[in-house]
């Protein structure tokens, strides 16, 4: 896919990748720098996203391991004796 820049800077995402991320009229784009590159990313603001990557689990603890406990056995879990 590509994007020409008009005149004034602006750029026009396919219609293909605005569907695919849910992007409407008056959506956040973060801009962001990588080099040569520049990489938008929507601005999501909820509460799971805020929280994402602020915790981190003890060494071989898995989240598997976390649902588990929260959870309890998942389906196809050998059962302890």
């Amino acid at each position: 896919m590509e994007a020409t820049v008009a005149e004034r800077g602006q750029i026009t995402l396919p219609k293909a990748v605005r569907d695919a991320l849910g992007l409407t009229k008056g959506t956040k784009l973060k801009v962001e720098l990588d080099g040569s590159r520049i990489v938008l990313r929507k601005e999501v603001d909820d509460a799971l996203s805020r929280l994402r990557g602020k915790f981190k689990l003890p060494p071989g603890v898995t989240t598997d391991d976390v649902m588990r406990e929260l959870r309890g056995r998942a389906p196809g879990d050998p059962i302890d004796v």
